[in-house]
C-alpha cells in the first residue's frame, strides 16, 4: 500500500517554531508583551497553553487595550474615568494570569504608567511570596500616590535584584534578609535611615546599588554606608542623598567598587566634593567614574577649597575612564579633572560633556592637555 504524502501543513511544521524546544520557545514568548504572548494560544491546539508557562510577567498599561468613548464628559471626569477603568482592567489581567499560570513566575514587573493607590498590589505580592521563586522584582509606582511595601515582600528570600520606585519603607523590615540579592535600585523610595542600614547590612551578596531620587533620609555618615557594602562593585548615587561628609571614624576601609556614578552633584559643592574624594581613596579598583553635574549656572571665580590637597597620596592604579557630563570650566571641577590625570597611570580616556561657551571650550581643554599626566590618555570635549 502505498504511504501518504505529508500534507502541506504538515510539512511546514516539521521546519517551523512548534519544533523547537519547550524552553526556547519560553524565551522567545518572553520577548513579547504578555497580552500578545496570550494572543499565541489561537495557533493551534498545541499552542494553547505555551504562554502561561513564560517565567517572565511585565504588567503596564500597553497590557490592556486602549479605552475609547464617544461621551463628551468635562475633562476632568473623563480623565478620572478613564484612569479608573484603565486600573480595573490592569488588575483584572494581572490576576486571570495568574489564575492560569502552570509554570514558576522568576520575573515580575509591575509600571502600571497610570495614577492610582495600588491597594491591590499587596494580595499580588503575597500571591508571589507564598507561591513562586521569584529572583526580579521591579514596582515601578506613580509619584502621587506612594505605595507602602508590605512585610510579605521581605520573606521573597530567593531574589536577586528588586528595582523599587515611589514606594514607602516606613518600618524596620523583620527579615533574615536577602541572600542572594545582587542588585538593588531604590528611586524616591521614602526610608529611614535605620530601615535602609538594616536593610543593606543584610544583603551579603549585593553587587550592584543606585540610590535615585528623593529619600526620606539625610543623616548616614560615609562610614555607615560603607559598612554595609561589603561587597559592592557598582554604585550610583544622587547628590543629595550623598551621605553626610564627615568620616564618624577613622579606621582605614576598602571598597570593592568598580564602577562609581553620581548624579545631580556639583564639584562646586565642598560636600560632594568630600564625598567624592573619600570614595575614591576607599575603592583602589575603580574603573570608571561617571559624574553627571546639576544644571545651574556656576561661577568661573569659585573659589576652591583645597579639599583634594588632603587626599595627595591617592594612587588609582585601575581607572581607566572618566566621563563629566554637563561640566563647567569653574575652579574646583579644573582642579578635580588635574586630580585624576595625575593619580591614574592606567587611564585611557576622558570625556567632558560642556556647558560653557565654545571659545572658552577651546581654553579649557589647552589647560586640560597641558595639566600632568601619569599615562597616556584620550581627552575629549563636546
Amino acid at each position: 500500500m502505498k504511504a501518504k504524502r505529508p500534507t502541506k501543513a504538515q510539512r511546514l511544521s516539521s521546519t517551523t517554531i512548534s519544533t523547537l524546544p519547550q524552553t526556547i520557545i519560553e524565551n522567545i514568548l518572553c520577548f513579547l508583551p504578555i497580552r500578545e504572548a496570550a494572543r499565541t494560544s489561537i495557533l493551534s491546539r498545541e499552542w494553547r497553553y505555551k504562554w502561561t508557562t513564560i517565567p517572565k510577567l511585565e504588567f503596564g498599561l500597553p497590557t490592556v487595550s486602549e479605552i475609547t468613548t464617544e461621551e463628551k464628559l468635562p475633562y476632568d471626569i473623563a480623565s478620572a474615568r478613564k484612569n479608573m477603568d484603565e486600573r480595573c482592567k490592569l488588575f483584572n489581567a494581572i490576576h486571570q494570569v495568574l489564575l492560569m499560570r502552570q509554570g514558576p513566575i522568576h520575573e515580575f514587573t509591575f509600571d502600571p504608567y497610570i495614577s492610582c493607590n495600588c491597594f491591590e498590589l499587596d494580595q499580588i505580592i503575597l500571591h508571589l511570596s507564598r507561591n513562586h521563586t521569584v529572583k526580579k522584582l521591579r514596582l515601578a509606582l506613580d509619584s502621587e500616590y506612594s505605595y507602602k511595601l508590605p512585610l510579605c515582600a521581605f520573606s521573597m528570600h530567593q531574589l536577586t535584584d528588586l528595582d523599587l520606585s515611589h514606594v514607602d519603607i516606613d518600618h524596620q523590615p523583620i527579615f533574615s534578609g536577602f541572600g542572594s540579592l545582587r542588585s538593588l535600585c531604590l528611586y524616591s523610595v521614602k526610608i529611614s535611615k535605620k530601615a535602609l542600614l538594616h536593610l543593606l547590612s543584610n544583603c551579603p551578596s549585593l553587587k550592584r546599588f543606585s540610590l535615585l531620587g528623593f529619600i526620606g533620609h539625610k543623616d548616614c555618615t560615609i562610614i555607615e554606608l560603607f559598612d554595609c557594602l561589603h561587597v559592592i562593585e557598582d554604585l550610583t548615587i544622587y547628590g543629595y542623598n550623598a551621605p553626610c561628609s564627615r568620616l564618624g571614624s577613622r579606621r582605614a576601609f576598602n571598597l570593592h567598587l568598580k564602577y562609581f556614578c553620581f548624579e545631580e552633584m556639583s564639584l562646586d559643592d565642598d560636600h560632594h566634593l568630600t564625598f567624592l574624594a573619600v570614595l575614591i581613596k576607599c575603592s583602589p579598583n575603580l574603573e570608571k567614574i561617571v559624574l553627571v553635574a546639576e544644571l545651574e549656572y556656576y561661577d568661573v571665580n569659585e573659589v576652591y577649597s583645597g579639599i583634594l590637597e588632603k587626599y595627595s597620596d591617592v594612587w588609582l592604579e585601575h581607572i581607566k575612564e572618566l566621563v563629566v557630563d554637563y561640566f563647567n570650566n569653574s575652579k574646583p571641577s579644573m582642579e578635580f579633572v588635574k586630580f585624576i590625570l595625575a593619580r591614574s597611570p592606567k587611564l585611557k580616556k576622558v570625556l567632558i560633556g560642556s556647558v560653557v561657551e565654545k571659545d572658552e571650550e577651546a581654553e579649557m581643554l589647552k589647560f586640560l592637555l597641558q595639566a600632568p599626566r601619569a599615562s597616556t590618555v584620550e581627552i575629549v570635549v563636546k
